[in-house]
């Protein structure tokens, strides 16, 4: 199995123009991802798939693989799904794509390892993370995205609500009453299936939340969830920069 890992990195941004090349501690950021995911021994390559050419520019200086992209994507997945079709005629093939988020700068390259782990079932179409919430603060938090699971460990739904609401239970409870688990944002996809879902015209459910995996389910998809341990910190502002300060 090929596996192809690609860093989306845009560099318009309405909270955080530029981000991906902000320094954290000696590197830019967009290096500091492609170096994590480097170390995935679950990758057979790494690219950066950007669409501006200072990006392009940055990844070329440490040596980067980048490709330049379409400006009017509107997701990270439409941006991967060009990379895979403009390699494809090049007569390179990978049968998984894994979708590495460009502001997590110490991204644990165990959780690439873990989203690839799922396609050991040949059945697995879209695989991503999730992780245990332990803490009223997130279960509350509508900007933490919560996914409920099957018996099958397949996603049911996700939502910025704490699922399911447990109507007789005041909420300080509901913790230890429910395993109630937040979704870490690293998807992987059969090659083929990226290429069909890139395709679906954007659904109500997905409208609702603004979450794009619902467009997948609505369509009949399945999203298989392995449970982690580990959570990378995503910048978002540049007041989360702050957190990085005491990481090498």
């Amino acid at each position: 199995m090929k596996v192809l890992g690609i860093i989306p990195a845009r560099y318009a941004s309405s909270r955080f123009p530029g981000k991906p090349l902000i320094e954290i501690n000696g590197k830019s950021m967009i290096q500091r991802v492609y170096e994590q995911a480097s170390k995935s021994d679950s990758l057979d390559k790494v690219i950066v798939a950007t669409d501006d050419d200072r990006i392009k520019h940055a990844v070329e200086a440490f040596d980067g693989n980048v490709m330049l992209t379409s400006e009017n994507h509107k997701s990270g997945t439409d941006r991967c799904n060009e990379v895979i079709e403009s390699l494809s005629l090049e007569n390179h093939f990978f049968d998984v794509v894994v979708n590495i988020q460009g502001d997590e700068p110490y991204i644990n390259p165990t959780q690439i390892n873990q989203v690839v782990s799922c396609f050991s079932d040949l059945g697995v179409e879209i695989a991503t993370l999730a992780k245990r919430i332990t803490t009223q603060e997130e279960l509350f938090n509508s900007n933490i995205n919560k996914v409920i699971i099957d018996k099958t460990k397949n996603a049911i739904y996700f939502s910025r609500h704490p699922i399911p609401f447990q109507q007789n239970e005041p909420k300080e409870n509901w913790l230890n009453k429910f395993d109630y688990f937040k979704h870490i944002g690293i998807y992987a996809y059969q090659t083929e299936t990226l290429e069909k879902i890139t395709k679906l015209q954007r659904s109500k459910l997905e409208i609702a939340e603004s979450l794009e995996q619902l467009r997948w389910l609505e369509n009949g998809y399945k999203i298989r969830v392995m449970e982690t341990d580990y959570e990378s910190i995503a910048v978002d502002t540049p007041e989360d920069l702050s957190k990085f300060l005491n990481i090498s």
